[in-house]
C-alpha cells in the first residue's frame, strides 16, 4: 500500500507519501532533480566544474578547492572530485533524505508536511523542474489565466560588481515535491541556491527552525523570509489591484493578505501572484 502511494514512483531514497487514500493531484512528471527546459536555454545536468583533487573521505574546507570558492554562493564537491559520496561537502546532491507526505489541505490545495522531527538547518528538499531562459518564463507566464497555479519560480542572485544572476525554474509539468510547497508569511523553510556541477543553480530549502512531525512545510515565495504586513498604503493598492492577486492563507500572525508577486515576468502588468525568492550579495 505504501508503495502504491509514494509520489515519487520509486525515485526518491525516501518514499514521498500521499494522502488522503482515493485522492492524487494532476498528473506531472516526477523528477528528483532539475532537467532542461523545453526551451533548451539552459543545460542544468551539464557538469562544467573542475573536480577538488581531495582523496580523503571528507575534505578539508581550508585546503579543498570546493570549499575556497567561496561561502555565498555555495559549493558542493561534484562529479569530478576524487573525494567520497560520504564527503562532508555533499548534502544537496544526495537528495531526498527525511520522511515527507503530500497532503490536501483545507484552503490551500495540496501542500506538504513533515513525518519526522527535521532539526534547524537540515536540507528537506529540492525545488525541481524545467530550468528555463527568460523568454520562456515569460511566455509560459502570460499564457497563464488568474485560475492556474502559478509554480515558476524567479530567482535572483544580487553578486559583485551589481551583477545579477537569474534563474528560473518551472516544476508544472515536470517536477518534485518541491513544487507543491506552500507560501507562508512566517515560513519554517529557507531557499538557498546551491552550485554542485555548474553555475545553474539547485534551489534548496532548509529548515529554518525545529520542525515537528506532522507540520506543515513552507516557505516565503517572495524571498524576503519573515515578511512583515503591508502597511495602510501597500494594502489600499492592493485592495485597487487585487483582480488577478491570490490570497495568502497562510494564516500567520504578520499575514501580508495576498501572495507574493514578481512584476518583470508579466510585462506591462503586475498583479499576477509569482515566486520571486532574491539572495542577498554574496561573498
Amino acid at each position: 500500500m505504501a508503495a502504491e502511494r509514494d509520489l515519487s514512483g520509486g525515485l526518491e531514497s525516501v518514499a514521498v507519501e500521499l494522502w488522503p487514500p482515493g485522492e492524487s493531484p494532476p498528473p506531472f512528471q516526477y523528477s528528483p532533480d532539475c532537467v532542461p527546459g523545453a526551451d533548451g536555454a539552459v543545460d542544468p545536468t551539464e557538469v562544467t566544474f573542475p573536480g577538488c583533487p581531495c582523496r580523503a573521505r571528507s575534505c578539508s574546507p581550508r585546503s579543498c578547492p570546493c570549499a575556497r570558492r567561496g561561502a555565498a554562493p555555495l559549493f558542493e564537491c561534484n562529479a569530478m572530485c576524487r573525494c567520497s559520496d560520504g564527503c562532508g561537502k555533499r548534502v544537496v546532491q544526495r537528495g531526498l533524505r527525511v520522511r515527507l507526505q503530500v497532503f490536501l489541505t483545507a484552503a490551500k490545495g495540496w501542500g506538504v508536511r513533515a513525518l519526522q522531527p527535521i532539526a534547524e538547518g537540515t536540507f528537506v528538499c529540492e525545488y525541481a523542474g524545467e530550468v528555463l531562459g527568460l523568454d520562456e518564463a515569460r511566455r509560459r507566464a502570460r499564457a497563464q489565466t488568474a485560475q492556474d497555479n502559478n509554480y515558476i519560480i524567479a530567482v535572483r542572485e544580487h553578486v559583485h560588481g551589481g551583477r545579477v544572476l537569474e534563474t528560473f525554474v518551472d516544476p508544472t509539468y515536470v517536477g518534485n515535491v518541491g513544487r507543491f510547497l506552500n507560501h507562508s508569511c512566517e515560513p519554517n523553510l529557507v531557499m538557498v541556491p546551491v552550485r554542485v556541477d555548474s553555475m545553474v543553480p539547485r534551489l534548496a530549502l532548509f529548515a529554518a527552525a525545529d520542525i515537528s512531525a506532522g507540520e506543515e512545510l513552507c516557505y516565503d515565495y517572495s524571498g524576503r523570509f519573515r515578511n512583515l504586513p503591508p502597511n495602510e498604503g501597500e494594502r489600499k493598492a492592493a485592495e485597487e489591484d487585487n483582480v488577478q492577486r491570490k490570497p495568502c492563507f497562510c494564516g500567520s500572525r504578520t499575514c501580508a493578505a495576498f501572495l507574493p508577486w514578481d512584476g518583470s515576468l508579466f510585462p506591462g502588468a503586475d498583479t499576477h501572484s509569482s515566486r520571486s525568492p532574491s539572495v542577498p550579495e554574496g561573498t
